[in-house]
């Protein structure tokens, strides 16, 4: 199965920018979830409660930003 996208540069390149930019779009929201992850998993013992409520209430807004656009990480 083959998928073909198809732009009139002069006309649509901020979609073909979008498309081509996709992948390294995908791959900084995968990093910045890893890294709130990481923050709340392996928290130094010194890490307040107000940090560590921070850092996941991030991680669930990004993930609800991620659901109500249909884009995950499977």
């Amino acid at each position: 199965m083959k998928a073909i996208l198809e732009f009139d540069l002069n006309e649509d390149r901020d979609d073909f920018n979008m498309a081509v930019q996709a992948p390294g779009m995908y791959l900084v929201l995968w990093e910045l979830d890893q890294w709130l992850r990481s923050n709340t998993k392996y928290a130094p013992d010194g890490t307040s409660s107000d940090t560590y409520d921070a850092y996941e209430n991030c991680r669930n807004q990004l993930r609800d930003f991620m659901r109500e656009n249909n884009v995950s990480f499977e």
